[in-house]
């Protein structure tokens, strides 16, 4: 018997109805959309999405993409910047393929039809924490949605694409060493999807958190149902931290935008302080794990839940103009920014690891492949820099559309015949209260496993997740239940590799390993499920 269920449910694939295609992809944002857009027209596709089209992370990206594209900029300083703010566990060669073919992916957003925002005839490039030059291209505040808007226009007009939503992935179906295609859940029936290649675009896990910018949609499916299928995790300890969520009730906690503060916002504390200035050289505009990490000592030694976005020096009129979008977010909340401070704390926000792939999004299950936050490319080792994720699903989801290119046709002989999969797993029968517990895990993974981590905080976290165990081995029909037993797996992935690494470098705070441990820890926490369901951890460089 495995130790946990290698498919969510059973299931017999002759029984169930079987649609066929060329390539699937899981996922309709930035990567998702851009990969559908690059692949060859004569390959039939679709695109998967969990609830609506543009209902995705990259619909609430604000600040913009980063690109060397300015007069006094270069590729080498971009790629300095990254290897910098990655905190040692970069791999060069992604960030090499990052930098290089970011340039054309603007230009190629600029052909869509995306108005990117111009100054004197050029395109208006914005300053983020750990750049040295201005490189963020942006549309106001409102960028990843007008980036989403245009992708999806492209790719609806495109006749060898298929969209389909409101369409849960149980599972990756697997045969032998290779992906064959997808378990699917729509209007409460099972469905299989084959196709030679299977392209995850997921998106990430904020949800793990009660405190994350992320949308509900962000459970982490794409990382649960590789670690189930046998695919490598990597960096899963990484998880960085938004300095500036508004500190207001409710989920997802509303982003103020990187950007306010490249164009001149302060962070102070309840004495209007700016904590900042007396230790890091760049203020505001240090990486972000650093401004997470004072911010966190400063509300602690104030006795405070909070910090304060002072905006008041920057004009009413000039910070409405730019960030249109959240002004009128913070006046919903009374917020008067010529003469409040802005309630702000930090939320989760992004996965700098996941699924591990090469440079052109393979993984270590053959038709598999990844691309997005939900895959690990190395690109942003221990910290991500500020507008890299989206320059990051634009770049490798290309990659991705390339590879398929190349290697599709004698992937595709081996896929004639249906699926033949049968499956069967005895089943904890047991009740549970799926809202009451995602709740619970969200409220112990924030507490005793979010910014600051200790041995003693994740053993409360394993405790938990421990004590669930039965929940881990139901079997759920819905969706919410798959949800949960998707950010149960991922609580316990994330953990383990938080405990592994007893140091503290980029998004990874340990109180009891306070230091950077280059001698021991300049290596990567791989992560993966054998053959018979067990976990296992290796530690490699």
């Amino acid at each position: 018997m495995r130790q946990t269920p290698r498919y969510l449910v059973n299931f017999d694939t002759s029984e169930l109805p079987q649609e066929e295609f060329d390539v699937i992809i899981v996922g309709s944002g930035v990567a998702g959309l851009s990969c559908a857009y690059h692949l060859n027209k004569s390959l039939k596709v679709a695109v998967l999405t969990k609830t609506e089209l543009s209902y995705t992370a990259t619909r609430y990206a604000q600040g913009g993409i980063a690109a060397a594209i300015g007069e006094k900029d270069s590729i080498r300083n971009h790629y300095n910047d990254t290897i910098e703010v990655g905190r040692g566990l970069c791999d060069p060669a992604a960030v090499e393929a990052l930098v290089a073919e970011g340039p054309d992916c603007i230009d190629e957003l600029k052909r869509l039809g995306v108005p990117f925002d111009h100054l004197k005839g050029q395109l208006n490039l914005g300053l983020e924490a750990g750049h040295s030059f201005p490189r963020v291209v942006h549309t106001k505040d409102f960028t990843g949605s007008e980036v989403e808007t245009h992708l999806v226009d492209a790719v609806k007009g495109l006749s060898n694409v298929s969209m389909h939503e409101a369409i849960f992935v149980v599972d990756i179906l697997t045969d032998k060493d290779r992906s064959v295609g997808l378990l699917l859940l729509r209007d409460h029936q099972l469905s299989i999807f084959k196709a030679p290649v299977v392209v995850l675009a997921a998106g990430g896990m904020g949800q793990l958190f009660s405190v994350t910018t992320n949308p509900p949609i962000s459970t982490g499916d794409g990382l649960a149902v590789a670690y189930r299928a046998g695919a490598v995790l990597a960096d899963t300890e990484f998880i960085q931290f938004h300095p500036t969520a508004l500190h207001v009730s409710g989920s997802p906690r509303f982003l103020i935008s990187e950007a306010v503060r490249g164009e001149g916002a302060h962070i102070i504390d309840k004495n209007g302080n700016r904590f900042l200035v007396d230790v890091y050289p760049e203020a505001e505009l240090a990486p972000r794990d650093e401004v997470v990490r004072q911010m966190f000592l400063t509300m602690r030694e104030t006795d405070q839940d909070h910090v304060y976005l002072d905006c008041r020096h920057m004009g009413e009129d000039k910070f409405k103009t730019r960030f249109p979008v959240i002004y009128e977010k913070l006046v919903e909340h009374g917020i008067n920014v010529a003469k409040d401070q802005i309630p702000i704390s930090p939320a989760a926000h992004y996965m700098s690891g996941g699924v591990k792939t090469d440079l052109d999004g393979r993984t270590n299950i053959k038709g598999l492949m990844a691309c997005g936050e939900v895959a690990c490319t190395g690109v942003h080792g221990a910290n991500r820099l500020a507008s890299n994720s989206l320059l990051e699903g634009l770049v490798f989801s290309r990659r991705v559309a390339k590879t398929v290119e190349n290697e599709r046709r004698a992937d595709k002989d081996k896929q004639a015949d249906a699926l033949k999969i049968e499956y069967r797993y005895d089943f904890k029968q047991v009740k549970a209260d799926i809202i009451y517990e995602r709740q619970r895990l969200q409220e112990t993974m924030q507490r005793w496993g979010g910014v600051l981590r200790s041995d003693e905080s994740l053993s409360t976290v394993f405790r938990f997740i421990e004590e669930r165990k039965d929940v881990s081995s139901m079997g759920f029909d819905s969706i919410s239940g798959f949800e949960l037993i998707n950010l149960l797996t991922l609580a316990r992935i994330v953990n383990t590799a938080c405990l592994k690494r007893e140091e503290s470098r980029g998004s990874h705070w340990r109180e009891d390993f306070p230091y950077e441990d280059d001698d021991t820890w300049l290596k990567h926490i791989l992560i993966e499920s054998d053959e018979d369901g067990r976990m296992t951890v290796e530690i490699a460089r």
